[in-house]
């Protein structure tokens, strides 16, 4: 897989979300930002980012997955601070 393949794979099970992807085959890093995680647990936002590839992990096309989730009002302070 490639960055691009996982990038669409999050966005579409996670309309609405902005993600960035960076990865060399099989080990990647994920950023996603939405609204979508407000109010939610990290272990919760991390679940719903999994669940959108699931099933490329279980049958080994993607090995690892880092996953960095945040709210737009998250992101901008994130941001503005250079974590990422």
């Amino acid at each position: 897989m490639d960055p691009q393949e996982v990038k669409h794979l999050i966005e579409a099970g996670l309309p609405g979300c902005e993600v960035r992807v960076k990865g060399d085959g099989s080990h990647f890093d994920a950023i996603v930002i939405g609204d979508i995680f407000e109010g939610k647990t990290m272990v919760a936002q991390q679940r719903m980012v999994y669940a959108t590839v699931n099933e490329h992990i279980a049958n080994g096309q993607l090995h690892a997955l880092s996953i960095k989730t945040y709210t737009p009002a998250q992101w901008q302070t994130a941001s503005k601070l250079q974590i990422s």
